[in-house]
């Protein structure tokens, strides 16, 4: 419970929905579930962003980079990529 002034905040603490839910699993093969824990521009979200535990972070971490080592998701979006060739 957060204090703010005289009003009472009560702040939803986000659940890691690996610990909650034991049948999801991390899997490096499926990038459609990898791709929910990076954003627009290719970034893995921190943990307090996205509510994973630090177990379950480290895992998905690891997922991503292999997923991007072969080629399942991307280092960066394609938008990036294309600025960045006509500045130099």
């Amino acid at each position: 419970m957060v204090f703010h002034g005289d009003k009472r905040m009560f702040i939803k603490h986000k659940v890691c929905r690996f610990c909650a839910d034991p049948s999801l699993k991390i899997d490096y093969k499926e990038p459609k579930t990898l791709a929910v824990f990076t954003s627009e521009r290719g970034k893995i979200i921190p943990r307090r962003i996205s509510g994973n535990c630090a177990k379950h972070q480290r895992i998905l971490a690891v997922a991503i980079k292999r997923a991007r080592n072969i080629a399942l998701l991307p280092f960066t979006t394609a938008k990036i990529r294309s600025r960045e060739h006509r500045e130099y």
